[in-house]
């Protein structure tokens, strides 16, 4: 559908109304598919498959408020102790990661304190990990591995 440099798999497409669908495995139904969509599947796809990520422990689309307004996560996932790990913002192919990216992203780990950050656009990845204690900010080679 559209080139991006993560893993690839056996994604479930099919069409309704003439437009294309993709199965999420973890909403278990199939989702209108745009090219933010795309990008976001093949994460899921690399958190479960490649770092062996638990399905249950990922929300996707996730609601919360900031500001008294109601935002959306694109994908958190947590520890086995039920905190936010990870947080990963997806963007489509053609999207810059900007500044504006790593801003909205920092402002909804304002609320969710999760320890680990990823901005991807399908083929530029950020990964970093935050240090609430000095409030610093190291970059990552990889996604990081879940905890055990």
């Amino acid at each position: 559908m559209y080139d991006i440099n993560l893993p690839s798999f056996d994604c479930k497409l099919k069409q309704i109304d003439g437009k294309p669908y993709i199965f999420d495995q973890l909403r278990r139904k199939h989702i209108r598919l745009t090219p933010e969509e795309w990008v976001r599947q093949h994460v899921i796809n690399l958190l479960v498959n490649h770092y062996r990520y638990p399905k249950t422990l990922i929300r996707c689309e996730g609601g919360l408020t900031l500001n008294k307004l109601q935002k959306r996560t694109d994908l958190v996932t947590f520890d086995r102790q039920g905190k936010p790990f990870l947080l990963v913002e997806c963007k489509a192919p053609h999207i810059a990661l900007t500044q504006s990216v790593f801003d909205q992203i920092g402002r909804y780990n304002l609320i969710h304190k999760a320890p680990f950050l990823v901005i991807t656009n399908g083929n530029t990845h950020y990964c970093c990990a935050i240090d609430f204690d000095t409030d610093a900010v190291s970059y990552l080679d990889d996604f990081p591995a879940f905890p055990v």
